[in-house]
C-alpha cells in the first residue's frame, strides 16, 4: 500500500503550512497540503490563523486561550489570506483578532491573548489512572491494516501527529464500536519542532482538533462515514495552561456532555505523561446521521 508522508517528513510539511509569508505588518498567507482533501483541516486553519496572530505580539508573551469560529468550509486548492487586528496591548495581556479569508469571504476567524508569564496560584485535577502507555496502545496504521477499505481516509488525513487511540477509533465501520462515555487518545507531533512555543501552541491547536468530536460519537458507540455520522467542526476553544512541548507524549481525555439538534459538545484534557495539566479544549461540531 502506498502511505502518506510519515515521521519528520510530515512533521517538515506542517512547519511549511506554519510558516505563512508576511505580506504586511497585519496580513499573512498560507498554503493547504495537496492530498485531495475536498476541504481544508480545521486544525491547519486554526493553527494558521493563530501563528499570524502571534506574529504580531512580542515573543515573550506567551498565547494562554483562543476562540474559534469556523465559518465556511476551507478550499485547499486556494491560499489562505490571514488579516490580524490589533485589539489590545497592555502591560501583561495583548489581545489579537485573526480572520481568514477565501475567495472574499471569511472562513474562520479567531481571538486570541497573550500574556506576559507570571507567578501564582498553581494547582490542577490528577491525570486519569491506569492509561496504558502510548507504546501498548495500536498505531493508526495498525487499525487501517485491520480496516484496508479506510485506507483513502488515513492517506488524506494528517500524518504530522501521531494518533494512538486507548479504545476504538471513530472511523471504523458501523458496529465495531461499542459505546463508551470517555474517550483517551495518546498524541504528540511525530518528529522534532523548533523549540519555539509559538510553534509548539500552533502545533497543539492543529492537534486539538484530529479527534475530540470523537467524544460526541463515542458516546453512542457512533462512527464517522457511511452508515454512521457525518460532521463538521463550528468552534473550537483552547486553554493553555502550563508550558509543554507538543512534539512529546501528551493524553487528550475527552468527554461529551451534550448532544442535541445535530449538534454535539466535547472538552478534553490534555496531560503529559508525567501527568501535568497542560492544556484544556471544548468543541462543537454539526454531527448528522448518514445512510449506508
Amino acid at each position: 500500500m502506498t502511505l502518506p508522508l510519515q515521521g519528520q517528513a510530515a512533521v517538515d510539511q506542517l512547519l511549511d503550512l506554519l510558516d505563512l509569508r508576511k505580506v504586511d505588518a497585519a496580513t499573512f498567507v498560507g498554503e493547504s497540503p495537496q492530498t485531495g482533501a475536498q476541504r481544508v483541516f480545521g486544525g491547519q486553519v486554526a493553527g494558521q490563523a493563530l501563528v499570524a496572530a502571534g506574529r504580531t505580539v512580542d515573543p515573550d508573551r506567551l498565547v494562554h486561550s483562543l476562540h474559534g469560529y469556523f465559518v465556511r468550509p476551507g478550499d485547499p486548492t486556494v491560499p489562505i489570506t490571514f488579516t490580524v487586528e490589533h485589539i489590545r496591548d497592555g502591560r501583561s495581556f495583548s489581545v489579537r483578532r485573526s480572520t481568514a479569508q477565501q475567495h472574499g469571504k471569511t472562513i474562520f476567524f479567531m481571538s486570541a491573548s497573550f500574556q506576559v508569564p507570571e507567578k501564582g496560584l498553581d494547582h490542577h485535577t490528577p491525570a486519569p489512572e491506569g492509561v496504558p502507555a502510548p507504546e501498548d496502545v495500536a498505531t493508526m496504521l495498525d487499525w487501517v491494516e485491520r480496516y484496508p477499505e479506510r485506507m483513502a481516509m488515513f492517506k488524506s488525513s494528517p500524518q504530522a501527529v501521531d494518533v494512538r487511540y486507548v479504545g476504538v477509533p471513530g472511523w471504523v465501520p458501523p458496529g465495531d464500536r461499542g459505546a463508551e462515555p470517555l474517550q483517551r487518545v495518546w498524541m504528540r507531533i511525530n518528529g522534532k519542532l523548533p523549540d519555539d512555543p509559538l510553534i509548539h501552541a500552533c502545533a497543539l491547536t492543529y492537534a486539538s482538533d484530529l479527534s475530540l468530536l470523537d467524544a460526541v460519537l463515542s458516546t453512542h458507540g457512533e462512527v464517522w462515514g457511511p452508515g454512521g455520522v457525518i460532521g463538521a467542526s463550528l468552534d473550537h476553544a483552547l486553554w493553555l495552561h502550563r508550558p509543554f512541548r507538543a512534539d512529546e507524549w501528551f493524553l487528550y481525555d475527552s468527554v461529551s456532555p451534550s448532544a442535541s439538534g445535530s449538534r454535539g459538545l466535547a472538552s478534553g484534557r490534555m496531560f503529559t505523561r508525567d501527568g501535568r495539566h497542560i492544556a484544556s479544549a471544548v468543541q462543537e461540531g454539526l454531527l448528522r446521521k448518514i445512510g449506508a
